[in-house]
């Protein structure tokens, strides 16, 4: 103990004198800084890649040796790097290094799925897993700095950016969020391959009205809280080093400019450390906002808002010294912003190294390794979400005719999904090949596209239907083209885009199996392939080796343990549709004067948590620990899981508890736990879960977290409709 104790307090020492020296070295400098060279590392521009690789224009290059650059992004490779930190440290006054960021949003050059579909894992490891293999790749090619991850909570999928975060939920969400941080940031900033992380975007931009990106968020400070603030606070909670401001406004005042969310929540009630860089020109978008008049009103509000970079609008550059002679900003406003930028490049170790990031060398040795390949393919199996399965799947490998049809199934690119960082296309196994690797040499494949995306080939579709005819199974794979979701990719319909629902029912009309692929980069509504096809899996674009994943689950060599985090609408009518829905006063029932429509079930098609396997789970009666227990007390929980199939299969036993009678209304059910195990056929294990007083927690009428006496319905399952409950009651 005392050795312990001792080593503490050395440790204590050495980390307050780091502190001490970091602060000095950087007090020291910035009382060297002339105005025009603190300004100067508040300014964010961006590189340019063309066909021969990444440039810079020549403004820029004049920029960074008179000290008016502090960052860069879109610059990368190890080489380029360098010889933009080589420009900065030798030709500037100050030397200050150069800070490189990308948006590394999953993956850099190996491509795992799209954060949606790492989100449908539920695997907390091999999420934070793939965000160190990004972080690794992406610094041995520079860069020190990712625009990641994206914690918005999107109920909406028309909004293009739901592909970007973790779904709907918010507790899952802020479970996301903090393993994304701890991949990317590691356990040490100065190591070379870890990367400053950036929770984005602040905030309830995945509230955007309409579904359309960029547009207002007009939501209560309840729903705020509740729902949209929480993933943030995760990241802060995790350590996370940067924030970026979303284009939104929130209830009038656009988030750039809000002082209440940089200034007063996220810094002074949040206690976070790091700098605020803007979304791109988001510091310009103020004008069209309506609240600023023009560049300098502008660069006023976002820099007192708690604004510390400005991402290419060049209006801090250009303004922040008319506005200090003017006194309409503070010389301390951005002396603290620069103190700010300067203690992360300090902490990245760029003072002592500027060039430890650029080496070619690790850039090769790093760069799709066949670890990274694998995990890749880990990560990629347990994303895929089987849908329905009328005892179609898996297919054998001695098949002996197998059509392989749709657009998608040779694409890949479009399994690279969008913000696929450095990938490169032509390194990424599709769906065909995948299949091809994985079938007897017996087995013959025939492969046809059948129509395109957006339009119906007639040429193309005889061609598949004459195939479907002579196969004894048909894969298709339909779904989206992977610029169709991401940013500013917003759609008012979410059904398969063009034609290729029309081309699937003429597939189905062969009376063969039919497996449909679906892969889009948000959920889509596919009533009637849900209906009349007879197993479907959904594919949220898988990157580098989605075919192969794709390919061991349609043969059985990976049993598909995928769930989903977002919900499934059987028609865009009922968006936004989530499962922690609050009841009305008139809730669903077979009267007419209820809360329902006339044309379509209020349910989802597929609810939030919901994911098939080969194999069966049976689930126990829940045992509570206590019906009774005080407030400020914890319950613990239990239920046995059975495999009652045939093969071993994994299975997310999720946890959701209700608040039954409250002094505000609550959600029907609220996520609260969940954990995934792996269970052998005929194994049964018990799973014991620990509801906190914080579970129980709500924002009461004053918004002031209470736990109030009552009786609460916790709910354990496969999913967030089928459950299985029990009642307990806490005490004054």
């Amino acid at each position: 103990m005392i050795r312990f104790l001792v080593l503490l307090l050395v440790s204590l020492f050495v980390a307050c004198y780091a502190q001490n020296t970091m602060e000095q070295e950087i007090s020291a400098l910035l009382n060297q800084m002339t105005l025009e060279e603190k300004i100067g590392q508040l300014n964010l521009c961006t590189g340019d890649f063309g066909e021969q690789g990444p440039f810079l224009r020549d403004e820029y290059k004049a920029w960074i040796a008179e000290g008016k650059i502090g960052a860069f992004l879109n610059a990368f490779t190890a080489d380029f790097t360098y010889n933009l930190q080589k420009m900065a440290v030798e030709k500037s006054r100050l030397k200050i290094p150069l800070l490189f960021g990308f948006d590394v949003i999953h993956g850099f050059r190996t491509i795992f799925p799209l954060p949606l579909g790492e989100a449908a894992s539920w695997d907390l490891k091999a999420i934070e897993k793939s965000a160190r293999i990004s972080a690794i790749e992406a610094t041995a090619a520079g860069l020190h700095w990712t625009f990641a991850p994206m914690v918005d909570i999107a109920r909406d999928p028309r909004w293009g950016r739901i592909a970007e975060g973790a779904g709907e939920d918010t507790y899952l969400g802020c479970l996301i969020a903090k393993a994304r941080v701890r991949g990317f940031q590691g356990n040490d900033l100065a190591a070379h391959d870890t990367m400053l992380a950036c929770a984005k975007h602040f905030a309830a931009y995945g509230a955007a009205q309409a579904g359309r990106d960029y547009n207002i968020a007009d939501i209560s400070d309840r729903t705020l809280w509740e729902t949209y603030l929480p993933p943030f606070k995760a990241s802060v909670d995790a350590g996370v080093e940067t924030f970026m401001t979303a284009f939104n406004e929130i209830n009038g005042v656009p988030c750039t400019s809000s002082s209440y969310l940089f200034t007063e929540l996220l810094r002074n009630q949040w206690g976070f450390q790091g700098f605020v860089v803007s979304d791109y020109t988001a510091i310009n978008e103020l004008i069209p906002h309506g609240v600023a008049a023009n560049g300098k009103d502008a660069a006023r509000l976002a820099l007192k808002a708690g604004v510390d970079m400005d991402m290419q609008g060049h209006l801090f550059i250009k303004e922040l010294s008319i506005l200090l002679n003017e006194g309409k900003i503070d010389i301390k406003d951005i002396d603290e912003a620069v103190k700010r930028i300067l203690r992360l490049k300090y902490r990245l170790g760029l003072f002592q190294n500027p060039y430890a990031y650029s080496n070619v060398q690790r850039e090769k040795e790093k760069t799709m390794t066949k670890e990274h390949l694998e995990v890749a393919l880990d990560v990629a199996k347990k994303s895929i979400v089987l849908l329905k399965n009328e005892n179609v799947l898996p297919l054998s490998k001695e098949i002996k005719t197998l059509a392989v049809l749709g657009p998608l199934a040779d694409s890949q690119k479009d399994l690279l999904g969008c913000w696929c960082g450095a990938g490169d296309y032509n390194h990424v196994v599709s769906l065909l090949k995948g299949i091809q690797s994985k079938v007897s040499a017996d087995t013959k494949i025939l492969h046809a596209k059948g129509c395109n995306i957006l339009d119906a080939d007639e040429a193309e579709q005889k061609k598949a239907l004459e195939m479907a005819a002579q196969a004894d199974a048909i894969i298709v794979a339909l779904g989206e083209e992977a610029g169709m979701s991401g940013e500013a990719a917003s759609r008012s319909s979410i059904s398969i885009p063009g034609k290729q629902e029309e081309f699937l029912k003429e597939l189905v009309k062969t009376n063969k199996p039919v497996v449909l692929v679906l892969m889009s980069g948000r959920p889509l509504a596919i009533p009637w392939p849900a209906q009349n096809v007879p197993a479907i899996l959904q594919c949220f674009f898988l990157g580098t080796q989605g075919g192969n994943a794709m390919a061991e689950v349609l043969f059985g060599d990976y049993n598909p343990s995928g769930k989903l985090p977002v919900t499934f609408p059987r028609s865009l009518g009922q968006v936004p549709i989530y499962y922690n829905y609050k009841n009305t006063g008139r809730p669903v029932s077979p009267d007419k004067y209820t809360s329902k429509y006339l044309d379509v079930e209020n349910s989802p098609l597929y609810p939030f948590g919901f994911g098939l396997s080969y194999t069966k789970y049976q689930y126990s009666p829940l045992r509570l620990e206590k019906s009774y227990l005080k407030k400020g007390e914890s319950l613990k929980i239990t239920v046995a899981v059975k495999n009652v199939g045939h093969r071993e299969g994994e299975e997310t036993v999720q946890l959701y508890l209700r608040d039954n009678v409250a002094s505000i209304t609550r959600p029907v059910k609220e996520l609260k736990g969940f954990e995934k195990i792996l269970l052998q056929s005929g194994e049964s294990r018990e799973v014991s879960f620990f509801l906190t007083p914080e579970d129980m927690s709500f924002y009461d009428k004053n918004m002031k977290l209470t736990i109030e006496a009552g009786t609460f319905t916790v709910m354990v399952g496969g999913d967030s409709e089928n459950l299985m409950k029990a009642e307990f009651e806490v005490v004054d």
